[in-house]
């Protein structure tokens, strides 16, 4: 008999797949302020996204994932294009976290080497390309051994800052903020402010892969809703309280985005005189950060198969290797972030780079939990006569509601995603803006070309007989 995910487990589950020690600088940038908006967004996306993945996955026991749920609620072409936005933004998403981790590396080395493009770029396709060719021979990390890696890279680490973000408070050390009411409420008008908003919600994406176990879970209905409160309260927790660590004790403009972590924590270590644990630390971020990129590279090329399958791509696409692994696909996956990384030297710092791909990448995972948000709402009322394995609570009013912050929060995130933090150097934000823009409108274009390939593939122009 097929074992159910406990409640400890499913806790877990979820927190390894949201928690990320690598956006802690990014929303460190914003001071006090960031209190507001990670409870905000807590509200807004982070549970709606559970509960509503949740939801899809036990409407549809059998089948899951992006795909399904919105080719079910609004056919073939729609669900194209939710899973292109879904692999597009990882794509965009790489960048960021390789480049957390030749930061991370370079702490072992020179920590001046993390503001050096060319170092970061070497480092970055090194690093992702041999992970490629890892994942070409279908190298899989057990579940045990990932949250073992979760632990170290991840929890260990964020758990240790606050603690001493804790410990600096207490022993009466300067901080680099206060925690007045009016600087923790934003201000309505200032649009500066409100681009945090971005940089929290990077931190939540990802909630909805957890839903897709509902029907494994000992008591869905109970256990559910309980674990995503108590796994949101930990991350919203570990998140708010890591970057608050690093916003007290390093002054705005000295922030790191790729090396800001160990930025802090090497800070730390020099004043509590425990020098020699920052490349420990880096080690063993470096480590736990890795073996997460390993095992979840393949993630994203499985369900672009998924829609080569369906005729989307061409058939060169669906091929697979003797290890079973989709290796077209995950070759040309590498080659289009090698050319996104080169994106690099075309901003003036690396802080402008991590946070342009940042917000990308986040616009676009946006876009395809718009497209998750309205299908939930339209298969609820599509399947009503299902088994009763996990339901929003409050029956319809519930959906409507849950759906509607989550539409609302993903808009939201879209639209200041064009604003760029004063502290960020750029050209002018008009600039900034259109590269957000250009950068949608490449990366969601290639879905027309998939369109016109599967409707010429399956009418195709008949052949002119000899007379």
């Amino acid at each position: 008999m097929h074992k159910k995910i406990s409640l400890a487990s499913l806790i877990i589950l979820i927190i390894a797949s949201v928690d990320s020690i690598r956006n802690l600088p990014s929303t460190a940038l914003f001071g006090s302020s960031l209190i507001f908006f990670f409870i905000f967004a807590a509200c807004i996306f982070l549970v709606p996204t559970a509960l509503v993945a949740a939801e899809l996955s036990a409407i549809f026991p059998g089948k899951g994932g992006i795909y399904y749920w919105v080719n079910r609620a609004f056919g073939g072409k729609t669900a194209m294009l939710a899973i292109w936005l879904q692999w597009v933004n990882t794509v965009c998403w790489y960048p960021t976290i390789l480049s957390f981790l030749a930061g991370s590396i370079a702490y072992l080395i020179n920590p001046e080497l993390a503001s050096s493009p060319v170092y970061v770029l070497s480092v970055v396709l090194a690093i992702f390309w041999s992970m490629t060719f890892i994942n070409m021979f279908g190298v899989n990390v057990s579940l045990k051994v990932n949250e073992i890696f979760g632990m170290i890279g991840t929890m260990f680490p964020m758990i240790l800052l606050t603690v001493l973000g804790i410990v600096w408070v207490a022993s009466g050390h300067p901080l680099q903020i206060n925690f007045s009411v009016s600087e923790i409420l934003p201000s309505w008008q200032n649009k500066d402010t409100w681009v945090s908003l971005v940089s929290v919600m990077a931190s939540f994406l990802g909630m909805e892969l957890a839903g897709v176990h509902v029907n494994d879970i000992e008591e869905p209905q109970r256990n559910f809703p309980k674990a995503v409160l108590i796994a949101s309260s930990f991350i919203l927790c570990s998140m708010l309280f890591g970057s608050l660590a690093i916003a007290v004790v390093m002054p705005e403009e000295n922030i790191n985005l790729i090396a800001g972590v160990l930025q802090v924590f090497s800070y730390f270590f020099k004043t509590f005189h425990m020098s020699w644990a920052t490349p420990v630390l880096a080690f063993l971020i470096v480590l736990g950060s890795m073996g997460n990129m390993i095992s979840w590279l393949i993630s994203p090329a499985k369900g672009l198969l998924h829609a080569a399958e369906f005729g989307f791509l061409p058939p060169f696409f669906t091929k697979k290797n003797r290890y079973g692994v989709a290796s077209n696909i995950l070759l040309m996956q590498a080659a289009v972030v090698t050319l996104l990384c080169f994106a690099l030297f075309l901003v003036p710092t690396i802080n402008a780079f991590y946070w342009f791909l940042t917000a990308l990448s986040t616009a676009l995972y946006m876009k395809m939990y718009i497209l998750m948000f309205l299908s939930a709402l339209r298969l609820h009322y599509r399947f009503i006569d299902r088994p009763k394995s996990f339901k929003i609570p409050g029956k319809n009013m519930g959906m409507v509601l849950t759906v509607c912050l989550g539409l609302i929060g993903a808009i939201l995130t879209i639209v200041v995603g064009y604003f760029i933090p004063n502290m960020i150097e750029v050209e002018s934000s008009f600039h900034y803006a259109m590269m957000i823009l250009m950068g949608n409108v490449v990366m969601i274009s290639p879905v027309l070309l998939f369109y016109a390939y599967r409707k010429y593939r399956h009418n195709p122009r008949q052949k002119i007989s000899a007379p």
